[in-house]
């Protein structure tokens, strides 16, 4: 998760779901940006809002929605976006960025980026007997994607489990919704030096400097 979004909001403060609605309310009278800190709210049932330490990176994943969509997202619902390693984490992340970047011109920088740590129980739909040519998986187009996620996720299905696509031998999970989910813990600070045209470099940030990463 980009490191420009905040570490701790509304959702940490709270200690009951129940209260987040009456809360909300009540501080964004005095605070005008505490809207686009927590997001669309209504975007998660009451009974599946998860609140206290390690609630923000999940609950931004569901009320923080990007019309362009994602691969198992049409842009009307989110999903939280897992790996089950570093590296797979890092090189599906680093290629979502770079296009980002590549498309908005952006100049030379460093993004810094917060490394989460989140367990996940339940039953997932499985894809990952699924050869690397199958169009849920293609590298290029979420045509498929996108409206396969929207049936399973109409169905009730918590998520998909899935082969990465940008790390041969990677798995992913996407999750549908917050009940497979346990709170994150911030395990890692990490910098991806963008160059103007490609992110060259992956660092580990400390707080004694930078140590480059393998």
């Amino acid at each position: 998760m980009s490191s420009r979004f905040p570490p701790r909001t509304l959702f940490e403060r709270v200690t009951d779901p129940a209260d987040l609605e009456a809360v909300f309310e009540v501080e964004s009278l005095t605070n005008d940006r505490l809207r686009d800190e927590v997001g669309d709210l209504g975007r998660v049932p009451p009974a599946e809002r998860m609140v206290g330490d390690g609630s923000t990176p999940i609950m931004a994943a569901f009320t923080h929605v990007s019309p362009a969509g994602s691969r198992f997202s049409d842009g009307t619902f989110g999903v939280f976006y897992a790996a089950a390693d570093r590296t797979t984490a890092v090189r599906e992340t680093v290629y979502h960025r770079e296009r980002f970047l590549v498309e908005s011109r952006q100049p030379p920088m460093m993004l810094e980026m917060r490394e989460y740590r989140v367990a996940i129980s339940g039953v997932l739909t499985d894809l990952r007997d699924r050869p690397a040519t199958d169009s849920l998986l293609s590298p290029d187009s979420y045509q498929a994607s996108q409206p396969f996620a929207r049936r399973q996720r109409q169905n009730d299905a918590l998520g998909i489990v899935y082969p990465s696509v940008r790390n041969p031998g990677g798995q992913c999970v996407a999750a549908f919704r917050t009940l497979p989910l346990s709170p994150a813990v911030q395990c890692g600070h990490l910098g991806y030096v963008w160059n103007g045209h490609e992110i060259t470099e992956v660092i580990t940030l400390g707080e004694s400097g930078i140590t480059p990463r393998d």
